[in-house]
């Protein structure tokens, strides 16, 4: 007898659903032997209370296929298959459909429909006719693998969160240095414009006869200033541009004292 589940969407945390179905059976009692993992696949036997068979697991594109294969022979074997399917949305067959009131080929059409319904049909006589052997591991079975894929669902969705976040974190990033850029590029543009417009004067100053040699000392120290300011805007070394731009201020008012105080003179 052969009995299969579905986990759903879980196939990239394989290792874990192995590793906690594992831990899960074996606390309720199951004794787990020969077990076999590789990175897609596992293999174990499995005995529980007087019933034994093996369990085969696999990753099935985004799910987990659990599939149980009674060793003892029983009559079921020669009626088809019987399913039990279990996984988000879709229920275990045979535990949804012989509960029905409605007649078995009715309510097996209804559940499942379709190519599945003749194999299922044919596992709901086996199941009628020898009830009594029905296994009870295959109803461990059923009621904890949906235990596991729900515990699995919200590490999923923890992992979603946390992408999340940090993609959030990301965009603020972004946001807050694109603001910072646009800060410290109106500083320097200022800063650029008072550089020019003294530089005007003391030239004019100049051409003027009176001696610069201070004021043009200060503003050539401002000019300087501006431009080690501006690499770092280039590099995006934001911590060092604000004080660089302060002292470059200084030099300009500076320079503007020392052509005021010149002129006076002169």
């Amino acid at each position: 007898m052969v009995f299969m589940y579905y986990s759903q969407g879980v196939s990239s945390l394989y290792t874990d659903f192995t590793e906690r179905l594992s831990s899960h059976l074996a606390l309720k009692g199951t004794e787990i032997t020969h077990q076999v993992i590789n990175p897609a696949s596992a293999t174990m036997q499995v005995r529980h209370t007087d019933e034994s068979g093996r369990l085969e697991i696999a990753v099935d594109h985004e799910n987990i296929k659990v599939t149980y294969t009674v060793d003892r022979e029983r009559k079921e074997i020669g009626k088809g298959l019987m399913g039990a399917v279990t996984g988000a949305g879709l229920g275990g067959i045979l535990g949804n459909i012989l509960r029905r009131d409605e007649g078995a080929s009715d309510a097996i059409t209804g559940a499942i429909g379709g190519a599945a319904a003749g194999g299922a049909y044919g596992a709901y006589e086996g199941y009628e006719e020898s009830k009594e052997n029905r296994t009870e591991f295959a109803g461990v079975l059923a009621e904890t693998i949906p235990e596991i894929e729900e515990e699995l669902q919200e590490i999923l969705q923890g992992q979603q969160d946390a992408r999340e976040e940090a993609r959030e974190r990301g965009r603020q990033k972004i946001e807050e240095e694109n603001e910072k850029a646009e800060e410290f590029r109106g500083m320097l543009e200022d800063l650029y414009g008072q550089i020019l417009s003294v530089q005007e004067e003391v030239e004019m100053a100049k051409s003027e006869g009176t001696n610069v040699t201070k004021a043009k000392g200060r503003i050539d120290r401002a000019e300087v200033l501006y431009k080690e300011a501006q690499v770092s805007f280039d590099k995006k070394e934001y911590g060092t541009i604000k004080p660089k731009v302060t002292a470059a201020q200084s030099m300009v008012e500076k320079a503007s004292e020392a052509l005021s105080a010149a002129q006076e003179g002169s």
